[in-house]
């Protein structure tokens, strides 16, 4: 079977221009739709095209990538990474920072693929291979079904996109007539919408005709199973059930055409219990499918390392571990993969003064690196470790502090870095990298953990970056490098792609939280399942349980007891979990609780100084702010021209 994968490289070097409908609707393989269901192979084809029509997972076209400013570039850069401008609330109607509805006039410019191309007109690819599947004569029935499966669920999924970054949309349930006269569609209410997708999702599972597991996985990684498909649908719920779509009084005045509420007014707790069937479902058809948490037992070292090496190794593959042997991914866009190179080098810091100049430029700031917990699995604010005496540890976490031999795994012995690097958790490791701290993997020259190379970060360091093309906040995405992506000497270095859209410590946080919002009341303990959901993600980090953690360790020992205090937690190991991944961007949005988080000065370390004592003061990067407008994002004015039926998003 010709691969997927290679398909859709080869329709990336062919796209062309899209054609302008008033929805943007029209397939690129229109001049071609003769021969496009001919045979089998011409078939496969032409669902490979639908599957490129997905998201761009890059940090260009991806608005999560810097977009809640979970991550950030300098001054100097931002203006090329649109992500940034929406997070700086520069985003407008005119020409919008991200664009799904309709195709970006800078594609003209760019060249095809440089910017986000409509979903409408890979929604409208997937009606028209579903109209015509049926009439491909060498296709076994098998086969076809899972492609119709496989068209349905890629609807489903743009149309939930949509919905997530505009609110209401127009569902495109069916072809629109080419070169004829059709009646502009509305926007539809919110419910409507979600409905619509659960609708397609569940004609989907109910066939099913989608594989339990890909048995081919060196031609057919990519596409939709049994388990992404559920799972899919559990995610979809989970965002029905949440504050912004879920009796949202704040949009009490946005109407649609028949000057009705496009939100619902109403809060329905039973979304949640819905919510966790779907959930419950997914779980076992990822057990069907062999998925579970990658564990220390799945990751391969290259030679002798300590058990606190393989902790972090462990964690970092969790997410980067190419597909082949990654049993935590549930789902990933195999179109764009995350790990492209042009992003790697872009985070990827010099590990030695004679590599090759990689430029580390995306910055973790200070907000992100204070998410993580403690060593004993608690907010730093709330460990009576760090808060006892008057808070005089958490109060000293910006003075410098050397590293000693306890953190010699972590934190290069006898160097100065920040206190706020000492006693933390075995994610805050994995996931960044740091001025004086240490980067196992990655690099050919080392023998052994203990020897292996630490950051100098410093201005004019070699891990400082050079120009304009610095780390403006003194924090690596490290968690982002496949850990076999590798300096092969001083002169080259190979990237190593992975694809990770969902992966299964996301559906057991979705899992925890549907299940705990079913609690009675505020003050309702949750359904013991609650704490075991929460508890594996734990383990696997090398914590103790919630429970245990906050009953020995913080001033909060009742905060896990309760439906509330479970919910913060829940959403804050999400935040730590799932960091740098771009899932907080939609989180705080579904959750209502940008306004109050998206309001902040947003600070590093001065990093444009070379004397410790220097480098190590907290600065501003960049203030930042959120307001009810910034929940979604503007349909662009051209398209009020194309329909007049359209109303824009408020604010804009």
């Amino acid at each position: 079977m010709t691969s997927l994968r290679n398909i859709l490289i080869g329709l990336l070097i062919s796209a062309g221009a899209v054609s302008c409908d008033y929805l943007d609707v029209v397939p690129d393989q229109i001049p071609t739709l003769d021969n496009a269901f001919s045979d089998r192979d011409n078939t496969l084809r032409y669902l490979s095209s639908c599957y490129w029509a997905l998201p761009r997972s890059g940090y260009i076209g991806n608005p999560a990538w810097c977009g809640v400013m979970e991550m950030i570039v300098n001054k100097q850069l931002a203006a090329t990474y649109q992500p940034m401008q929406v997070a700086l609330g520069l985003d407008n109607a005119t020409i919008p920072m991200i664009n799904y509805w309709s195709n970006d006039v800078r594609d003209n410019v760019g060249g095809a693929g440089q910017w986000p191309r409509s979903l409408y007109a890979g929604i409208r690819e997937c009606n028209v291979l579903l109209e015509n599947i049926n009439n491909v004569g060498d296709l076994p029935v098998d086969e076809r079904n899972r492609m119709i499966a496989e068209a349905k669920m890629l609807k489903a999924y743009m149309h939930f996109y949509l919905l997530c970054l505009y609110g209401p949309i127009c569902p495109l349930r069916e072809s629109l007539p080419v070169g004829e006269e059709v009646e502009a569609p509305y926007r539809e209410k919110v419910d409507n919408c979600f409905q619509y997708v659960v609708e397609l999702m569940d004609e989907v599972i109910e066939s099913n005709a989608l594989p339990a597991v890909i048995a081919n996985k060196n031609s057919e990684l990519g596409r939709f199973t049994k388990a992404a498909a559920h799972t899919f649908k559990a995610k979809v719920l989970v965002y029905w059930a949440s504050s912004f779509f879920n009796g949202n009084a704040e949009y009490n005045n946005f109407f649609d055409h028949n000057n009705e509420p496009f939100f619902n007014q109403v809060y329905d707790p039973s979304r949640w219990t819905r919510a966790v069937e779907a959930c419950r479902l997914a779980m076992t058809a990822c057990n069907e499918g062999f998925i579970h948490l990658y564990e220390e037992t799945d990751y391969r070292p290259q030679g002798d390392i300590s058990d606190t090496t393989l902790r972090v190794q462990t964690l970092r593959s969790a997410l980067t571990e190419t597909w082949y042997s990654n049993p935590e991914i549930i789902w990933g866009n195999y179109a764009i993969p995350m790990g492209e190179p042009d992003f790697i080098w872009k985070i990827m810091p010099r590990l030695a003064a004679s590599s090759i100049e990689l430029y580390g430029v995306i910055s973790v700031p200070i907000s992100t690196v204070e998410l993580f917990y403690s060593n004993h699995g608690v907010p730093i604010d709330e460990d009576t470790e760090w808060i006892n005496n008057n808070k005089e540890k958490y109060n000293d976490r910006f003075t410098l502090r050397t590293g000693d031999a306890q953190h010699r795994y972590y934190i290069q012995q006898g160097e100065t870095t920040a206190a706020m690097n000492f006693d933390r958790e075995p994610r805050f490791y994995s996931s960044l990298g740091f001025d004086r701290g240490k980067w196992y993997g990655n690099y050919y020259l080392q023998t052994s953990d203990l020897n292996a190379p630490h950051l100098r970060a410093r201005w004019l360091e070699y891990s400082s970056g050079i120009t304009t093309a610095y780390n403006c906040t003194g924090y690596y995405a490290k968690k982002l490098v496949n850990v076999s992506s590798m300096f092969e000497n001083a002169g080259h270095f190979t990237a190593v792609e992975y694809a990770a859209d969902i992966r299964y410590a996301d559906l057991l946080l979705l899992y925890a939280e549907a299940l705990n919002e079913t609690a009675a009341s505020e003050e309702s303990r949750p359904d013991e399942e609650v704490y075991r959901l929460v508890n594996l993600i734990r383990t696997r980090a090398g914590l103790e349980g919630i429970e245990e953690s906050y009953v020995r360790y913080t001033d909060k020992p009742d905060a896990p007891s309760t439906k509330k205090g479970m919910r913060n937690i829940i959403r804050r190991e999400r935040k730590i979990e799932l960091a740098l991944e771009g899932h907080y961007y939609w989180d705080c949005r579904r959750w209502k609780t940008a306004g109050t988080e998206l309001n902040r000065p947003v600070q590093g370390w001065n990093t444009l100084q070379n004397d410790a004592e220097e480098y190590y003061k907290v600065k501003t990067v960049y203030e930042q702010s959120f307001s009810t407008r910034d929940y979604l994002s503007p349909i662009p004015e051209g398209d009020f021209i194309k329909n007049p039926r359209l109303k824009q998003n408020p604010g804009y």
